[in-house]
């Protein structure tokens, strides 16, 4: 075990030339290094963050959803048919032409009643709109109050207004304890997003948040491990800005807020494009590949993490073509651009009814079945990105 350790640990990997772990392991009194331990903290409090979670929707959000008149059901539920449930349960959930057909004839139904009855009964596994809004609720107040905390604290750090004060003097660099909080917290958070997500609402992009969620917390542990917690605390807040925005017009939309959920996305989207795409890799990517390399100089775990925020920004692309895929429909389609993570599914029969009636009936309520127009559909794409 000590040889894998030593190994694990080996100073060329983590430390830059010429300083050794005896380096950091005696500072002066009243000064604090990092140390890979001080993580530990962050378990437990991940399992406080999700009981607090817990309450908050149960109690809080639950209440304000009430006072909104947000159901909590799930709409319209499939009607009771023997033969259709076991076909459901045993051998398939979206049947093919030749299952429609068989149990249309079967049944003496229309094949679209057959298929309505599939998506009905589909949707009842589905969480409610009251369950979709609680957790943007609370995502919404962490997010809100951790960028505010995390933005004051920038705002009297040095390494804020000149970013090679993330360089200077490394790695001698203490770690005060507003910094310590403000990384501890944000790790506990997404420890706690990445056990939550097999419980949470399945979206489409499950994969792609888990690896998102993966390397946020690599990248949070990576950064405190080797001391460059200055410049995390500038990528953490970066992302955090838009965040909450993005919850925000969720709420929005689930409360029928129609305007108040178009101009919100709108800002999200103003927001996400200037941080993920602009002040990210022009002010942070810059920094740590840049003037940590003419500063301090390149080595093994400086290649690793900046690895990791490259990848980080590969999913901010992904993320942005989303956002302007959906919102691009939305204008040119004038209605219901189906979210590409929705977690209700789109009832693309009864839209095509609809179309049929003529286009004077689509110019007088060019929404979709849920009442929501492109940008509301466009804020249920949550490119959470969640910071690293």
């Amino acid at each position: 075990m000590a040889a894998l350790s030593a190994w694990f640990w080996n100073e060329r990997f983590w430390l830059p030339h010429n300083v050794t772990w005896a380096d950091l392991a005696d500072p002066a009194p009243g000064v604090e290094y990092p140390k890979a331990r001080h993580l530990l903290a962050a378990l437990p409090l991940a399992l406080g963050i999700f009981t607090v979670r817990i309450l908050f929707e149960r109690f809080i959000a639950g209440a304000c959803a009430r006072s909104l008149h947000i159901p909590a059901g799930v709409g319209k539920r499939a009607q009771p048919n023997a033969v259709l449930e076991k076909v459901f349960t045993s051998i398939t959930k979206n049947p093919d032409s030749r299952h429609l057909d068989g149990l249309s004839k079967q049944l003496d139904w229309d094949v679209r009643k057959v298929q309505r009855w599939f998506r009905h009964r589909r949707n009842q596994d589905k969480p409610s709109t009251h369950t979709k809004f609680c957790e943007s609720m609370w995502r919404f107040t962490f997010y809100l109050g951790v960028f505010i905390y995390g933005f004051q604290f920038l705002w009297q750090s040095p390494w804020m207004w000149d970013t090679r004060h993330c360089w200077y003097s490394y790695p001698y660099q203490v770690m005060t304890p507003g910094l310590y909080h403000y990384y501890v917290t944000e790790l506990a958070f997404y420890w706690s997003l990445m056990f939550s997500q097999f419980i949470d609402i399945k979206r489409k992009d499950f994969l792609i948040m888990f690896i998102h969620h993966l390397a946020t917390v690599g990248l949070i542990s990576f950064s405190y491990a080797n001391n460059m917690a200055r410049v995390g605390s500038l990528v953490l807040c970066v992302h955090d800005a838009s965040d909450f925005l993005l919850e925000a017009a969720k709420l929005a939309n689930y409360a029928k807020y129609q305007h108040l959920c178009d101009f919100l996305f709108i800002v999200f989207g103003v927001v996400f494009f200037i941080t993920r795409l602009v002040i990210y890799p022009l002010w942070v990517l810059n920094s740590t590949m840049f003037e940590s390399w003419a500063i301090v100089g390149p080595f093994p775990s400086w290649w690793i993490f900046n690895v990791l925020l490259l990848v980080l920004q590969v999913l901010h692309v992904f993320w942005s073509y989303l956002i302007f895929r959906i919102a691009f429909k939305a204008m040119m389609r004038g209605k219901v651009c189906n979210d590409v993570r929705s977690d209700i599914e789109s009832s693309s029969e009864e839209e095509s009814e609809k179309a049929t009636k003529g286009p004077k009936t689509f110019l007088h309520n060019p929404k979709g079945e849920n009442g929501t127009n492109g940008h509301c559909a466009a804020a249920k794409a949550r490119p959470q990105n969640h910071s690293s």
